[in-house]
């Protein structure tokens, strides 16, 4: 009896409406937790993977020394690389690929990396119509590396203490 009492109560006074009323009034009044996202932007961790690129030394050298250790420890194998020796004895790549389908962001190509020359920068939002746009000749993460090379420098700067 007294069960059904209680139910005929909740429903003639609307109890849980009441509280639900009470909780979105006492919301209306708190600051605002949401972004506008394409113009408003929420932090980025120093250590967040994303667009790869390419990077040069100071003197405008290219930094990869055709290793091959980003190629052999890639989990997905995106990677492709081809080098050939220079007059001066040095190898240096003639082809960089890397197919962003297949990738999967894992920073092993970085953290194999010798000399820093592969890093995935701080780029999110890069988007493609065909699935060719997404293969990255070496020519594209140089001009990756040129962009972003500034926010790579100062991101592998704040990271250096935990390689």
């Amino acid at each position: 009896m007294s069960l059904a009492l209680d139910r005929l109560a909740r429903t003639l006074l609307w109890k849980e409406l009441v509280q639900g009323f009470a909780l979105t009034f006492r919301y209306m009044f708190r600051p605002k937790v949401t972004l506008n996202y394409p113009y408003e932007k929420g932090p980025k961790s120093p250590r967040f993977r994303g667009e790869h690129a390419l990077r040069r030394y100071p003197n405008g050298e290219e930094r990869c020394i055709a290793c091959k250790l980003c190629e052999a420890i890639c989990p997905a194998q995106a990677i492709t690389i081809e080098a050939e020796p220079r007059p001066d004895g040095s190898r240096r790549t003639t082809r960089y690929d890397i197919d962003m389908v297949k990738c999967i962001y894992c920073g092993l190509c970085e953290e194999a990396c010798p000399v820093d020359a592969i890093v995935e920068g701080p780029n999110m939002e890069f988007a493609a119509e065909t699935r060719e746009e997404l293969i990255y000749t070496k020519e594209k993460l140089l001009a990756n590396g040129e962009r972003w090379e500034r926010e790579l420098a100062l991101r592998l700067e704040l990271d250096a203490p935990y390689r």
